[in-house]
């Protein structure tokens, strides 16, 4: 891990959740008729989640233009990827769940992964510039 990967980390991650909160924030039915799973009965409860997404995307950026001053943000990241894939895998392996969230939490859970890595690398750094 290098700086120059953890500030590209954190780009990749900003455009994916990016993507993923304009897809279900302005077109929040076109993911459940690709996978033919029945929407919610009202779209707010997609969008809103597709705003945090937003505000998680501006927040990764953030993170990509100065990781070591802004790595107290890559705890939030790790909340985020830890809530969604493990609410998706609970329920894969008790009630089920609609095929269409599977992909996503297994890219949050390298994030989170990749995230925690980031996360330990950058407070090394921080620690060696302040000895």
């Amino acid at each position: 891990m290098n700086i120059t990967m953890v500030k590209g980390l954190f780009i990749i991650a900003a455009i994916y959740d990016g993507v993923l909160g304009i897809l279900f924030l302005f077109a929040p039915g076109l993911a459940f008729e690709m996978f033919e799973v029945v929407p919610p009965n009202h779209f707010g409860y997609v969008q809103f989640p597709a705003m945090l997404l937003l505000i998680f995307a501006a927040m990764f950026y953030r993170v990509s233009r100065d990781p070591v001053a802004n790595r107290f943000i890559m705890l939030y990241g790790v909340g985020l990827k830890t809530a969604y894939s493990g609410l998706v895998f609970y329920y894969m392996l008790t009630t089920g769940v609609p095929a269409m969230w599977v992909p996503w939490a297994w890219a949050d859970l390298v994030f989170l992964v990749l995230f925690v890595v980031s996360w330990n690398y950058t407070g090394q750094l921080a620690k060696a510039s302040a000895e």
